[in-house]
C-alpha cells in the first residue's frame, strides 16, 4: 500500500469513532481531484483521521493509498449533489454508452461465484479446463487460492489464464505477478495475451536492466507495471529483491513449476514465503507438486492456507479438496472431453544399437574396474561415481571425456596421493580409450542418423524432431556432426539444428523454443537437455521425440514425453530411445536400466495416466539416486521400482494422502476427482451450473465498441485512419497517444514485430483471430499474431470504455425520455467489505414517494418503489439504439430535489435485504473461522498467523452503509406507448 502524505490543510475533524463515521467504509471521497473508495478510516495520529482508500477514477483506478485529514483535503462525495443534465446525442447514445460503461467497469461482487467470461476467449469449451477457475471462485476457500496439479499436457496455462481473467472481472486481478522458469517466460506471456488479452510485462534479465535504467535510483521496479511475468531464477535472488517484494502487495500471484518451492530454506522457498502473505489470490501449478513426503507437501499447501492442515504428518485428501485439483489423461472427465482433440501417443520404441568394437573396449574397462560383478571392489573412492561414468558413456564419448577429465582434476587436488593413485590410473586408461573414439565409433550416432532419416528429417522435408540428452557435451557434439550427416549443407547446416540447455541465458532459451514453434523457421532438430522437460510446449510443429540417452527416472521420462504429448497435439506422438547394447559379460548397457524404465513408464502412462506414483518417491532426482543405490545393492530395476511401493508385508508404502491422489492401483474412478458438493466443480451439478449473467444494456461488446467509436471519434476515418471490413469483422486503425500509453504493457517484441504503434488490427471474429494465431505459428519471423481478439479485457475495449465514462462530468447524470409512467431514477447500490471489494451490487430503478405528475398531467400520491433489475427495466422502457431523442428538455430542478428521497428509498430497500444477501457470503467465512479455531499453534508466530487469518476472515464480510450512485433519470414521453407490464416492484 502506498502512503500519500503531502501537505494540505483540512479544517474540521472528528475524533475517535467519529473518524469512521465521517468516512464510512464504502463511501467515495475526492482527494487531489481524483475519486477514491474508502476501505477503512480511524483516528490515529496528530495528522487526523487515517483514511485507507482504493482508486475509482480513471487515472488511479484500483491503486491503493492512505490519506490523512490533517495533510490532505478529503471531501465526501455525496450522491445527493448529483447534477442532472440533458443529453443531446442521437438516440441518447451518450447516455446509453455511459450506462453500459458503468455496468462494465463495476467489478462483479464477491457473491457471484459463477464464471462470467469463459466463453469469450480463444480456448476450446472444455469443462475440465474450467474447473480450476470454478474452484477458485466457489467460496470453498477464504481466498481464491489453489494448487493446479494436472499431469503434463492437460493445459494448466489455459486454466491459469481463465482463472486470472475471472479475477480481473471481479476487480481482484489488477496487480498480477507470474513467476515461471526462465525458458517458459515468453511461452506463458504469449498464451495469456493471444488467448485471454491479458498483457504481462516480461521482466527477464534484459527487461530488468531496461526498467532500472528508466526509473529513478532506488525506486521499486515492480511498481512500474501492473502485471508482470518474471523468471523464478531472477526473482529468487532475495538479497537483491527482498526489500522491493516486501513493500508491495499483489492481487494475484502465479508460481509455475511450484514443486521447486518445497525445500525449506532454499532461495525459491524463501521467495514463496515472501510472496504468499502479500497477495490475495495465489495459484500454484505443478504436474509433480510433492516429493513423496507428506510434511513437505503440507508446507506447500500451507502457502495457500496455513490453517488448512492441522497435523502436517497426518492428513487426508479430504482436508485440502478446496485447495487442490489434479487430473490425468485417463481421468474420466478428461478422456471423454478430449475425444478427437488429443491424439493418443504411440508406444515408446527401443532402438537397439550394438556397441562398436571401440565402445566394447570401454564396456570391458567399466565392467572390470569400475562396476565389477559378484561383490568385486570398484576402484572408485566414491561409491556412486562409477554410475556417473557409466551414464556419461551411455550418452556419448564426448560426455565421457568431460566426466573423466573433471574427475582427474578433482583427484589431483587431493592430499592423499596413495588413496587416489589407483583411481587416477584407471581414469587415465579410460581417457586413453576415449581419446581413440571417433564419430564413426558411435553406434548411437549412426542409429540416430538412420532413425531421423526414417522419420523424414532432411533438407527437403519440414519434419521436425526433438532429441533429448542429459549431457551438454553430447548436445554440443551432436550439433557439430548431425547436420552434415543428415545432408544439410552451407547455411542450412548452420540453421537446421538448435541447442538448448540450462547454461544458456533466458533470452537464448526462449529464442530456441519460439523458433522451433514457427512452421517456416529453418530449424528441424531441437537438441535439448532436460531444461526443456518442464513446462515447454514443443508440440506445435512436432510429434517426434528421440531419447539419445534415457534418464534414470520415470518422472523425467514422462516429463520429456510430455513436451510433444499434450493438449493440442494433432498427430500421435512417437517416441524412440537409442539403446546401446554390449556383448561384454557383466556390462551394464542400456538394456539393464534404460529399456526397463521405458517399458515401465509406458505401462504406467496407459494404466494410470502418469508414471509419477510408480516408485512412490515423486522426485526425479530421488528416483535416480534410489535406483543407483539399489543397483549397488544388487537389485534389478524392477525390484528397485517395486521396493519403494511395498513395505515388509507387501502393503503399500504410500502415506494415506498420496495414496488418495496418486496411488497407482490402475482403477478407473467412477467420478472425477475433486470436490463433490452439489453446485461445486467436480460434479455434474457443478458443471451444469448456470454461467454468470452479466448486466448489459448492449447486446454485444462489438455493438458497444461500434457505438463508442461513433460517439468518441465521429471523425474516426480521418483521425484514426479507421478501416472496417464488414465481411470479416476486421478493424484496423492508428492508435492515438492515450491508447499507445496503455499498449506499453504489451510485450516489446510483439509491439516491434507487428508494428502496433503504427497500426492495430483487431477483431471480434474468433475464427479470424484463431486463423491469425495459427498463421503466426507457421511464420518464420514471429509467433505473435498480427490480429488480436477483442474481449472484455482487451486494452482497446477498456480504453474506449474509459473514454465513454469521461464524456460525463463527475457526479453528472443524464435525463432520458423513455417509456415510463413517472420519473424513474437509475441507482447503483454497492455494499463493500473492509478491503473495499464489492460484496453485493444492485442495479435499481427507483420512483420516489410523494405526489407525482403522470405524463397525462394527473397528480397522484405514491409510495416509493424499487425495481431491482435495472437492465430489464431499460429494455421494457424502450431504451436502445432505435429510440428517438426528441430533444425535449425539462427543468431539472424539481427532479434534483427528489434525489434525497430517492436515495433514502434505495438505501431502505437494500438494508431490508442485506442479511439475506450476506448469508451466502457469511456461511463459508464462519465455517473457516471454526476450522481456524481448531487449529492449535504452539508458537507465538503461529498464534500471530492465526490472528491474522481471523482478521482476514472478518474483513471479507460486508461492512458499513451501501455506496449509492445516481446514474440517470428516465422521464415520461407523452408520445410513447405505455411500457410493457412487469412483475410489481417492491413498494416501500
Amino acid at each position: 500500500m502506498t502512503a500519500v502524505q503531502t501537505s494540505a490543510e483540512q479544517s474540521g475533524a472528528a475524533t475517535g469513532e467519529a473518524g469512521r463515521d465521517q468516512y464510512p467504509s464504502g463511501a467515495q471521497v475526492l482527494v487531489r481531484d481524483e475519486v477514491w473508495l474508502v476501505k477503512n478510516s480511524v483516528w490515529t495520529t496528530d495528522d487526523g483521521a487515517r483514511v485507507e482508500v482504493v482508486g475509482v477514477s480513471e487515472f488511479v483506478r484500483d491503486q491503493e493509498a492512505v490519506f490523512f485529514t490533517g495533510l490532505d483535503t478529503i471531501d465526501l462525495i455525496d450522491p445527493r449533489d448529483t447534477e442532472l443534465i440533458a443529453d443531446d446525442s442521437p438516440n441518447y447514445r451518450r447516455s446509453r454508452l455511459f450506462l453500459e460503461a458503468v455496468l462494465r467497469r463495476t467489478a462483479l461482487p464477491q457473491s457471484e461465484r459463477r464464471l462470467a467470461l469463459a466463453d469469450s476467449f480463444l480456448m476450446d469449451p472444455l469443462p475440465y479446463q474450467r474447473r480450476p477457475a470454478e474452484l477458485a471462485l466457489s467460496g470453498a476457500n477464504l481466498r481464491p487460492r489453489l494448487l493446479i496439479a494436472d499431469v503434463v499436457g492437460l493445459g494448466k496455462t489455459l486454466e491459469i489464464g481463465l482463472t486470472l481473467a475471472e479475477l480481473i472481472r471481479r476487480g481482484r486481478g489488477e496487480r498480477i505477478l507470474v513467476v515461471t522458469p526462465q525458458h517458459v517466460l515468453e511461452q506463458f506471456q504469449h498464451e495469456l495475451w493471444t488467448r485471454f488479452a491479458i498483457p504481462l510485462v516480461r521482466l527477464d534479465s534484459v527487461g530488468i536492466e531496461r526498467i532500472q535504467r528508466e526509473i529513478p535510483a532506488g525506486r521499486n521496479p515492480f511498481t512500474s507495471f501492473k502485471r508482470v511475468i518474471v523468471s523464478i531464477d531472477t526473482l529468487k535472488n532475495t538479497d537483491q529483491y527482498r526489500h522491493h517484494l516486501e513493500q508491495i502487495r499483489w492481487d494475484a500471484v502465479v508460481i509455475d513449476e511450484s514443486h521447486n518451492l518445497i525445500n525449506r530454506g532454499s532461495l525459491r522457498n524463501q521467495l514463496a514465503q515472501i510472496l504468499a502473505p502479500r497477495t490475495d489470490a495465489l495459484i500454484l501449478a505443478s504436474a509433480t507438486p510433492h516429493n513423496g513426503d507428506a510434511k513437505s507437501f503440507a508446507e506447500l499447501i500451507g502457502l495457500l492456507d496455513p490453517a488448512a492442515i492441522r497435523d502436517p504428518e497426518n492428513y487426508r485428501a479430504e482436508d485440502i479438496k478446496h485447495l487442490f485439483i489434479r487430473r490425468t489423461k485417463v481421468s474420466p472427465e478428461v478422456r471423454e472431453q478430449m475425444k478427437g482433440q488429443w491424439a493418443d501417443r504411440g508406444p515408446s520404441r527401443s532402438v537397439r544399437c550394438q556397441a562398436t568394437p571401440a565402445e566394447e573396449k570401454i564396456f570391458e574397462e567399466l565392467a572390470a574396474v569400475w562396476l565389477p560383478r559378484d561383490g568385486g571392489t570398484s576402484v572408485s573412492s566414491v561409491p556412486l561415481f562409477p554410475y556417473t561414468l557409466l551414464k556419461s558413456f551411455l550418452s556419448s564419448h564426448a560426455a565421457l571425456k568431460a566426466t573423466v577429465a573433471a574427475r582427474i582434476k578433482t583427484l589431483a587436488k587431493k592430499d592423499d596421493a596413495q588413496a587416489t593413485a589407483a583411481e587416477l590410473a584407471a581414469l587415465h586408461r579410460l581417457a586413453e580409450l576415449t581419446a581413440d573414439l571417433t564419430d564413426a565409433d558411435s553406434a548411437k550416432f549412426s542409429a540416430l542418423v538412420e532413425q531421423l532419416g526414417a522419420i523424414g528429417v532432411g533438407p527437403t522435408s519440414d519434419t521436425r524432431v526433438v532429441v533429448f540428452s542429459e549431457r551438454v557435451q553430447t548436445l554440443e557434439w551432436l550439433a557439430t556432426v548431425l547436420p552434415a550427416a543428415l545432408g544439410f549443407r552451407g547455411r542450412a547446416a548452420r540453421e537446421c539444428a538448435r541447442v538448448m540447455h540450462g547454461g544458456l541465458s533466458d533470452e537464448q532459451q526462449m529464442s530456441c523454443v519460439e523458433e522451433f514453434g514457427l512452421a517456416d523457421a529453418p530449424v528441424r532438430v531441437l537438441l535439448t537437455g532436460d531444461v526443456a522437460s518442464e513446462g515447454v510446449n514443443l508440440h506445435r510443429q512436432c510429434h517426434q521425440l528421440v531419447h539419445y540417452d534415457v534418464p534414470w527416472s520415470l518422472i523425467r521420462i514422462e516429463q520429456r514425453n510430455g513436451r510433444i504429448d499434450r493438449y493440442g497435439q494433432a498427430h500421435p506422438p512417437q517416441f524412440r530411445a537409442l539403446i546401446l547394447t554390449s556383448e561384454v559379460e557383466g556390462a551394464k548397457d542400456d538394456t539393464v536400466v534404460a529399456e526397463r524404465l521405458l517399458d515401465r513408464e509406458d505401462q504406467a502412462h496407459r494404466s494410470m495416466g502418469t508414471a509419477e506414483a510408480v516408485t512412490g518417491l515423486y522426485r526425479a532426482e530421488a528416483e535416480e539416486k534410489s535406483l543407483i543405490q539399489d543397483l549397488l545393492r544388487g537389485r534389478t530395476v524392477d525390484e528397485s521400482l517395486d521396493a519403494h511401493r511395498s513395505g515388509p508385508d507387501g502393503d503399500t508404502g504410500l502415506d494415506g494422502f498420496l495414496a488418495d491422489f496418486f496411488g497407482s492401483v490402475g482403477e478407473d474412478p467412477a467420478e472425477p476427482e475433486g470436490p463433490t458438493e452439489a453446485g461445486v466443480p467436480g460434479t455434474e451439478a457443478g458443471r451444469a451450473a448456470e454461467r454468470a449473467v452479466l448486466p448489459r444494456l448492449f447486446d454485444s461488446t462489438a455493438h458497444f465498441l461500434d457505438e463508442a467509436l461513433r460517439e468518441v471519434f465521429p471523425d474516426a476515418r480521418d483521425r484514426l485512419d479507421l478501416d472496417r471490413d464488414p465481411q470479416s469483422g476486421l478493424l484496423s486503425f492508428r492508435p492515438p497517444a492515450d491508447l499507445l500509453h496503455r499498449l506499453k504493457a504489451l510485450p516489446l517484441d510483439y509491439l516491434r514485430e507487428q508494428r502496433l504503434r503504427e497500426r492495430l488490427l483487431v477483431t471480434f471474429n474468433r475464427r479470424l483471430a484463431e486463423h491469425s494465431l495459427q498463421r503466426a505459428r507457421e511464420s518464420s519471423t514471429s509467433s505473435w499474431p498480427e490480429i488480436s481478439l477483442l474481449t472484455d479485457l482487451h486494452p482497446v475495449v477498456e480504453w474506449l470504455t474509459d473514454k465513454v465514462l469521461v464524456r460525463l462530468g463527475r457526479q453528472e447524470a443524464p435525463m432520458i425520455t423513455a417509456g415510463v409512467m413517472e420519473p424513474t431514477y437509475l441507482i447503483q447500490g454497492v455494499y463493500s467489505n473492509a478491503l473495499g471489494r464489492p460484496t453485493v451490487v444492485k442495479w435499481m430503478g427507483v420512483t420516489p414517494a410523494g405526489e407525482v405528475v403522470t405524463r397525462t398531467g394527473k397528480v397522484v400520491t405514491r409510495a416509493g418503489k424499487v425495481d431491482d433489475d435495472m437492465v430489464s427495466l431499460l429494455r421494457r422502457c424502450g431504451v436502445g439504439p432505435n429510440m428517438a431523442n426528441k430533444l425535449r428538455y425539462r427543468n431539472p430542478a424539481p427532479l434534483q430535489q427528489a434525489i434525497p428521497e430517492v436515495l433514502a428509498t434505495a438505501e431502505k430497500f437494500l438494508d431490508e435485504r442485506r442479511d439475506a444477501w450476506d448469508e451466502p457470503l457469511r456461511e463459508p467465512i464462519e465455517q473457516y473461522k471454526l476450522r481456524l479455531g481448531a487449529w492449535q499453534q504452539p508458537t507465538l508466530a503461529g498464534e500471530r498467523t492465526k490472528e491474522r487469518l481471523a482478521d482476514l476472515a472478518d474483513s471479507l464480510l460486508t461492512t458499513g452503509r451501501p455506496l449509492l450512485r445516481v446514474l440517470a433519470v428516465l422521464l415520461p414521453d407523452p408520445d410513447a406507448p405505455p411500457p410493457a407490464p412487469a412483475s410489481a416492484p417492491a413498494a416501500l
